[in-house]
């Protein structure tokens, strides 16, 4: 799925903005959820946009950790850039090792279609929008207002996070595909 975004993402008007139709989607999920064989290659993207999105949904407490909530909250209440990455590296370092991997390319693939964003119009703040509740969401559930809020505050950190990835995850971050 993400080689497939990395490939096709940047040059796609809109992509994690637009849906797939849901009942690919589903169909599709099914087949993936019962082991069975799938070319999403032949789909269109946004269906595999929409598939990503979703799993990235159903980790157990986010990819982020909901335990970690908070911490990640606050990020952006701290001074300047450079005290923001050092305190997302501190929090990614508590993350499980094959989250941090994901992280990375998940990155690596929002990275490069921020990169083109004038094509395909999705800048770090769009698409910080369209992931980010697919990233992280709290523990427990509260008020409209309280989750508008904290929706906020985590595109907001995404949106940081896209746009720093090299400083935050390393140079490397662009080359995880390799020549694709």
């Amino acid at each position: 799925m993400l080689s497939l975004l990395y490939q096709e993402g940047p040059s796609t008007e809109g992509i994690f903005r637009r849906s797939g139709s849901a009942k690919t989607c589903k169909e599709l999920k099914e087949k993936l959820d019962s082991g069975a064989e799938v070319d999403l290659a032949c789909e269109s993207i946004f269906v595999t946009a929409s598939l990503f999105k979703d799993f990235l949904r159903n980790i157990p407490g986010s990819i982020l950790s909901s335990q970690l909530c908070d911490k990640w909250v606050s990020v952006m209440d701290q001074g300047n850039n450079e005290e923001k990455i050092k305190s997302i590296q501190r929090l990614i370092e508590q993350l499980p090792r094959a989250n941090v991997v994901l992280l990375r390319y998940i990155f690596g693939v929002l990275h490069g279609i921020e990169m083109r964003s004038e094509e395909n119009q999705m800048n770090a703040f769009n698409l910080a929008i369209c992931i980010a509740p697919s990233l992280l969401w709290p523990p427990v559930s509260s008020t409209p207002d309280i989750e508008s809020e904290f929706t906020k505050k985590i595109s907001s950190l995404v949106q940081f996070l896209t746009e720093n990835c090299c400083r935050v995850f390393g140079e490397e971050i662009t080359s995880l595909f390799g020549e694709i």
